[in-house]
C-alpha cells in the first residue's frame, strides 16, 4: 500500500472514530489484529459491540466504498470477531453477552468536504 492510500486509510478511520463517539460509542480498540485477521475499529455503545469496517476514498471514484465489503471480507471479519470475543473476559462472559453489530462506515474526500455515511448492521454472520 503506497503511503498516500495509508494517509487516506488513517485519516477515514480517524474521522470514523471522532463520528462514533459523537454518537455516544467508547472506542475498545482500533487496528485490532489477531494474527492475519484485522479489524479498524472495535466501539461499545448502549446497543452493544460493534466490530466497524471503515472504507475511505478520495472521489472520483468507481464504486460506492461501502460496496467492497464483500462476503470474503465480512468472513474474516466475523472470525476476528469471534477471536476478539474469546479473548476478552470482561465482555464475552457465560451470562452476559452484549448485542453484536457489524458496521461498515464509508468516507469520501471530496475536493475540501468530507462525506460520512454509517451503515449499522451492515451484514449479519450466517454459521453453515
Amino acid at each position: 500500500m503506497s503511503t498516500g492510500r495509508a494517509e487516506i486509510g488513517r485519516r477515514g478511520e480517524d474521522i470514523a472514530c471522532r463520528y462514533l463517539i459523537e454518537k455516544g460509542h467508547t472506542i475498545l480498540e482500533r487496528n485490532w489484529r489477531s494474527g492475519h485477521l484485522e479489524v479498524d475499529i472495535i466501539s461499545l455503545d448502549r446497543e452493544g459491540l460493534h466490530f466497524v469496517e471503515v472504507k475511505s476514498r478520495v472521489a472520483p471514484f468507481s464504486a460506492a466504498p461501502e460496496e467492497s465489503v464483500g462476503y470474503v471480507k465480512q468472513k474474516r471479519i466475523i472470525a476476528a470477531a469471534e477471536r476478539y470475543i474469546h479473548s476478552r473476559k470482561r465482555i464475552a462472559t457465560v451470562f452476559e453477552l452484549p448485542d453484536i453489530s457489524f458496521d461498515v462506515i464509508s468516507i469520501i474526500f471530496e475536493g475540501g468536504r468530507i462525506g460520512i455515511e454509517w451503515f449499522p448492521g451492515a451484514y449479519i454472520p450466517i454459521h453453515v
